[in-house]
């Protein structure tokens, strides 16, 4: 059964998708280095000598916003250079607009880049995780005497398409029954459940923890359709999971398609029974509510439990966790998407669980189980050595969901020179969402139709309570490719949101300041001609 769905926001923190529905519903101030400044002052003074120098006071428009949004421009980092086809030249181009890009602020969800890059540069795009499944005991007749052991590689998108696949490919290898238990190991990775959500959400997709054995990203897509013969709403849940009981039928009622999940009166406290008890608007057609399940640990045995018995396969013992004995036998070798095609999910749709899957295998991968700790030092590593005159980015789980994860503009600004440079070029790019087309930038045509942005932006956003974002690559109409940073922190910072899609257009909008820069430049070399001198 295909799970794809087009995209559904509804959280500030841009989840939105299972398939596309899941993939993204999962979307301290510190000085900056002396080697930075150092760096932006020598650029500077290049610039100058060039007669062209940034650009340090923010467009009209763009200060027009901020002060209707009560934020003041202190609140608002951005650096705006060009691309160059080579890579020195590129980092030696005065800025076209600086501002604030060295102050280190929360970027939210742009962390991701950090994060991809990296698994791009460590990993290659080609890299995959590898889904094991091991026998401890004989095999006879398609009757496994002994357990079924699955063991997690930390793969960041094992959803039901490819866990059916999976359970096939055990059947196929000859195992129908097990007289035993299927036994789940997740040890490639060594985190704990947090002990409290990141916010007041906790069923929302984005608070789901990475796990080294990650189903289907631990959440549940109930969807609702209307009967109107019958004056009912038929409820449906999925994936499959052993002892959950739905509330399958609902009244529907002629209120207006608002707060439309408030209606439904939802009751998660006990997570093998959710009970709706209002009634749902007829009015809103047919919808889908991800919901992260209640109670992670049970996710997986029960989804595993359900989708085996689904595949006709027979089980005499339990689904548990514990870990591969040394003896057991491979019995199934399963490679996960390539590299490239995660990442895709992880920036253009903004999935927070994917992208600490991908931080923690950047550690598990040397050998050792991944640990949050461990994959900082080899991403603090992989700065220092590829950007040793950057300021060095405060990673956390690598998703930007935290409270405490922190970059410069031009630190951002570096890393998006670097990956256009470098052999990985395309895949990142390719990772990004399209302005106005898809993943967290579609809606950019909604706010604006007749946008120039519009195609013309490769872009990753960002938002959290206080902070709202945007980094990428940008088109110019003169031809002239930019890399944008862009972060406003401030309590206000959504109602500023536009001061963003502005930059975009400011940046895509290009041929007049470049006419005028080109005049200054030939105005600048006549006065400074000798006289008598012909030009």
């Amino acid at each position: 059964m295909t799970l794809t769905r087009p995209p559904h926001p509804w959280t500030t923190l841009k989840p939105w998708g299972f398939g596309v529905l899941l993939l993204a519903a999962l979307g301290a101030s510190q000085a900056a280095s002396a080697t930075a400044a150092t760096k932006a002052t020598a650029s500077e003074e290049s610039a100058a000598s060039t007669g062209r120098a940034p650009q340090a006071d923010l467009p009209p428009g763009i200060l027009k916003i901020l002060r209707q949004a009560q934020v003041p421009p202190s609140a608002l980092s951005v650096l705006i250079a060009p691309l160059l086809a080579d890579a020195k030249a590129s980092q030696a181009a005065a800025p076209r607009l600086s501002h604030h890009a060295q102050s280190s602020v929360n970027p939210a969800s742009v962390m991701k880049l950090f994060t991809t890059y990296a698994g791009l540069s460590l990993l290659g795009p080609e890299h995959t995780w590898r889904n094991r499944i091991y026998t401890d005991g004989p095999v006879r007749d398609g009757v496994l005497q002994g357990n079924l052991i699955v063991r997690g590689s930390g793969d960041p998108k094992l959803v039901v398409e490819r866990l059916q696949d999976l359970l096939k490919q055990v059947q196929a290898a000859g195992v129908r029954e097990v007289r035993g238990d299927i036994v789940l190991d997740r040890s490639v990775f060594d985190v704990r459940e947090r002990s409290e959500p990141f916010d007041d959400e906790p069923l929302r997709p984005y608070n789901v923890g990475p796990d080294g054995l990650l189903l289907n990203f631990k959440a549940v897509i109930y969807t609702f359709t209307p009967d109107p013969a019958n004056g009912q709403v038929q409820v449906r849940f999925e994936p499959p999971l052993a002892g959950l009981s739905v509330t399958s039928k609902l009244p529907l009622t002629s209120s207006p398609c608002t707060d439309w999940r408030r209606q439904l009166q939802a009751d998660f406290s006990q997570p093998l029974q959710v009970r709706f008890a209002g009634g749902y608007p007829a009015s809103c057609g047919e919808r889908e509510w991800p919901v992260a399940f209640p109670d992670p640990a049970q996710y997986a045995p029960r989804v595993l439990q359900a989708l085996w018995a689904g595949a006709g396969g027979q089980l005499s013992g339990q689904v548990r966790y514990g870990a591969r004995p040394a003896q057991a036998r491979l019995l199934v070798d399963a490679p996960s998407l390539p590299l490239s095609e995660v990442i895709k999910d992880i920036n253009k749709f903004s999935n927070n669980v994917m992208a600490q899957q991908l931080y923690l295998s950047l550690s598990s991968e040397l050998g050792a189980p991944g640990r949050f700790e461990a994959s900082r030092l080899r991403m603090s590593q992989w700065w220092r050595h590829g950007f040793p005159a950057q300021s060095e980015p405060v990673l956390d789980n690598g998703s930007g969901l935290s409270r405490t994860e922190r970059s410069t503009a031009q630190a951002l600004t570096a890393l998006l020179q670097a990956a256009h440079a470098g052999p990985h070029a395309q895949a990142f790019t390719d990772s990004l969402a399209v302005a106005g087309v898809d993943g967290t930038a579609a809606r950019l045509k909604e706010r604006n139709p007749q946008s120039p942005v519009i195609g013309n932006a490769w872009l990753k956003t960002g938002s959290l309570r206080d902070v709202a974002s945007v980094a990428g690559y940008v088109q110019g109409q003169s031809g002239q490719r930019y890399t944008l940073v862009a972060v406003l922190h401030h309590p206000n910072a959504h109602q500023a949101r536009a001061a963003l899609d502005q930059l975009l257009e400011w940046t895509v909008r290009d041929l007049d300041s470049t006419t005028a820069s080109r005049r200054a430049r030939s105005s600048h070399d006549r006065n400074a001609a000798p006289s008598g001198t012909t030009r």
